[in-house]
């Protein structure tokens, strides 16, 4: 009898655990996960609202050495952008019609550039409510409230600022070829007055 009735409340239990821990894994989040060095990278933030009140706010602060460029406007809200005491940069999506409701949630895409050496980019954010609470996601991984992590790597392909691909090798061939080039004229430059000026004194001469 004892074991009917475990295996009856098993499945209801499992469902429960699972009912009450899915909305733990609705962070706000930041993607890619991973990006590579001097990249303009396309960022995009996921925001989903858990309340039984509408998102109205989200402010999102660039992590240290990433340089904010520009962002995808969104129906129902507006941007703005902010400097701080410390040199930060911080971004804000208001809402100007209902914002995101309980059980929804909005993408806000925006173009960042990278850092030239590989750390971990760490994105704060804060989540504003109608009813005027602030969800803070600056916490570690392991916090019930943790801000979204990016690994800025060192790669061989990285994205410049129209949006094109391009390897670094490649980028450094053309930065040499341009060199030579530039040597190359000079030379050649010097090279055509000291003929003048040779010229010259061979006129005079005779």
């Amino acid at each position: 009898m004892l074991k009917k009735i475990a295996f009856t409340l098993c499945p209801a239990v499992i469902g429960s655990l699972l009912f009450f821990t899915a909305p733990a894994s609705a962070h706000v989040s930041v993607k890619p996960a991973e990006s590579a060095t001097g990249s303009w990278e396309t960022y995009t933030m996921k925001v989903p609202s858990e309340k039984n009140q509408p998102t109205t706010k989200v402010v999102l602060k660039m992590p240290k050495n990433v340089e904010f460029q520009q962002y995808e406007p969104v129906p129902g809200w507006k941007v703005s952008t902010a400097k701080h005491d410390d040199k930060s940069v911080s971004v804000t999506w208001e809402a100007t019609d209902g914002g995101i409701q309980e059980g929804q949630f909005q993408q806000f895409t925006f173009v960042a550039k990278n850092p030239d050496k590989a750390e971990e980019a760490a994105w704060d954010a804060y989540q504003y409510y109608k009813d005027g609470s602030i969800v803070e996601w600056t916490g570690d991984e392991d916090a019930d409230t943790p801000h979204a992590i990016t690994k800025i790597t060192e790669a061989k392909e990285v994205t410049d600022e129209h949006g094109a691909t391009q390897t670094k090798d490649d980028s450094a061939s053309a930065d040499s070829g341009s060199s030579a080039l530039d040597i190359t004229a000079i030379v050649l430059s010097a090279a055509a007055i000291i003929l003048s000026v040779a010229a010259l004194v061979k006129k005079k001469r005779a």
